[in-house]
């Protein structure tokens, strides 16, 4: 049930006809402002905005829609723009539950997301993927989900906790506010027939709705290839060069800028070098965390940062508003403010700051002054949701050393090269002692021990490798954020600080955590399927500070070194992971050993 009653054009076209012919009252009327039309790209001084029903009846002077009920917001000096749209993004990984999000983003001026809950999807399948829809039907924040399409993300090289098929997808596309197919990342499966990959596509294109990408390769011929298939987006895109072809093909351009992948500075370039037409593009932030919510905002950080790089305020607001609507096939309900339209309104003082003082969904206002000015309702997710680490044993050192095959007192290893503030990894290669017949990490060099744990099954199976650009020093790190099977990921210098810190998270019910000589520096509980906090915004901004801090403490000083670390088990982006089954090689989709004979 919809905590607010959203009616569809259709049950009440004609009040708001009657309410722009002056014959009834208006339930708002937002007067005096500037009103930023995304339509025709003009800023319009002096106009007022009649809603009624949750909808927009009038745009000009509504001075003969004011009734003696109706409630006058005055908005001299100040800006009137559509609410802000984000057209992929990862509850998730922001560690918040729907609801908290909802309160985070919609201060922000985000009032419609497009969720892709592959997440959850890859802990509880289907059922996981039930729970966070229904619980984004409830909100002010308008929540359409893309129903995930790769879970697990590859066949072969890992074990997720769930699968889904193309009758899930089928049935999951009938859902209500289901508005289209999760960033298929299995590219390869696409471009060479995998029946499960193109048999979901088709099924999505039966359904008229968009099939979201996920491309992050140079190579045009399999590009063309996937675009032929029906993929219609991409938000992998990190250079100007993949942005300005990838337009050309006619594919929507969604260009990301999250807490840890900072694309907008280059790819932007498409809009302020190239100059090339912008319907086809949108801004999204894919992963945030709940930090950057509170510090820097959520998609009016986005919007802000394309203004930064040149990019024409107006133009920006498109790209986060009627260019997501059009996309989704949902402008004529969202995305701008013309009569007809759902009455979700942002009242900006600054274009260039894109932070909102008033917020208004579906014509209520929900924030202003500071304050969230609506009701949540609870939601409670079941106790097997809650009780998600399935690890066979208690872990001890010993599981965490690596035997050599060599005999003599040092080899020559793979490693996984992390690169700062990027979703990618490099493949590399090092030498490395060998004591006892164990590989030793070396500080020195930056190279520690990783693992990758099965949390799932009870299996107790475990991959070990080596990683290089933390710069850890000392102790160990742990999550079950790892994308995108969500097994339990370990790192560090110290094997007894790493069994220590990932029983502690198996006790936790999973989440992120910082150990030092036996002692907990930090930890972040996300008992919702080991991924996502049950408490407050603040709360979880203050644990994830304190996270952040720890990773300091033991000699990391990356920014946000946890989100980096989540992605080092996500074997669908090039160039080298790390598996519940071992090392992948991603630009060869295949499992390969530590040790180079």
């Amino acid at each position: 049930m919809s905590l607010v009653k959203r009616n569809k054009l259709f049950e009440v076209s004609r009040t708001l006809s009657k309410v722009a012919r002056g014959e009834a009252s208006a339930d708002l009327v937002i007067k005096n402002g500037t009103l930023v039309n995304v339509h025709s790209g003009e800023l319009l001084e002096q106009m007022d905005v009649a809603v009624a029903a949750g909808r927009i009846a009038y745009v000009g002077n509504a001075d003969h829609t004011i009734g003696a009920e109706t409630v006058v917001i005055d908005a001299a000096g100040k800006y009137i723009t559509p609410g802000f749209l984000d057209g992929h993004m990862h509850v998730e990984s922001t560690m918040l539950s729907v609801t908290e999000f909802a309160k985070a983003a919609l201060a922000k001026g985000t009032t419609g997301i497009f969720m892709d809950p592959h997440e959850i999807a890859n802990v509880f399948g289907a059922e996981g993927v039930r729970l966070m829809h229904e619980e984004g039907q409830q909100l002010p924040l308008k929540v359409f989900t893309t129903f995930p399409s790769c879970v697990p993300a590859t066949n072969d090289l890992e074990d997720a906790g769930a699968s889904l098929e193309v009758k899930d997808i089928k049935e999951g596309l009938q859902w209500e506010n289901v508005i289209g197919l999760g960033e298929v990342m299995n590219f390869p499966g696409v471009i060479f027939g995998d029946p499960k990959m193109c048999g979901e596509i088709e099924e999505t294109i039966k359904a008229g709705k968009a099939v979201t990408g996920h491309f992050p390769s140079d190579d045009d011929q399999m590009l063309q290839a996937y675009i032929a298939s029906g993929v219609t987006s991409d938000h992998e895109t990190v250079t100007r060069e993949q942005g300005l072809h990838k337009i050309r093909m006619g594919m929507h351009l969604m260009i990301r800028e999250g807490s840890a992948w900072h694309d907008v500075k280059e790819v932007i370039k498409v809009i302020t070098e190239d100059k090339v037409k912008t319907d086809n593009i949108s801004l999204v932030t894919d992963d945030v965390n709940p930090q950057t919510l509170v510090e820097l905002g959520h998609l009016n950080h986005v919007v802000r940062r394309a203004i930064e790089e040149g990019v024409d305020p107006v133009t920006a607001i498109q790209l986060a508003t009627i260019n997501v609507a059009r996309y989704f096939r949902l402008d004529q309900d969202l995305g701008s403010i013309a009569p007809g339209k759902c009455a979700d309104i942002l009242l900006i003082d600054d274009l260039q700051k894109a932070e909102p003082s008033t917020v208004i969904t579906d014509g209520r206002v929900i924030f202003e002054n500071g304050q969230i000015r609506a009701a949540f309702p609870a939601f409670v997710y079941p106790e097997h949701i809650r009780n998600s680490m399935n690890v066979k044993r208690e872990l001890t050192a010993e599981d965490f050393k690596l035997a050599s095959r060599n005999s003599s007192d040092q080899t020559k290893i793979n490693v996984i090269k992390i690169i700062e503030n990027s979703a990618r990894t490099e493949k590399m290669t090092a030498v490395l002692p060998v004591e006892q017949g164990i590989i030793q990490p070396d500080a020195g060099q930056d190279i520690i021990r990783l693992a990758c744990i099965d949390r799932h099954h009870g299996t107790g199976q475990i991959s070990l490798a080596f990683t290089h650009g933390f710069q850890i020093k000392s102790g160990a790190v742990a999550s079950t954020v790892a994308h995108d099977s969500h097994n339990l990921l370990v790192m560090g210098i110290d094997e007894q600080d790493m069994a220590f810190a990932a029983n502690e998270l198996v006790r936790l019910g999973g989440g992120m955590i910082v150990v030092e000589n036996g002692k907990v520096l930090a930890q972040v509980p996300l008992t919702i399927a080991g991924l996502m906090s049950d408490k407050p915004l603040l709360e979880v901004v203050e644990e994830v500070a304190q996270l952040e801090h720890a990773w300091q403490q033991i000699g990391c000083s990356l920014n946000a070194p946890f989100m980096t670390f989540s992605l080092i088990a996500l074997p669908v982006i090039p160039e080298i992971r790390i598996s519940n089954r071992g090392i992948v090689d991603v630009t060869q989709f295949k499992l390969i050993d530590v040790e180079i004979d």
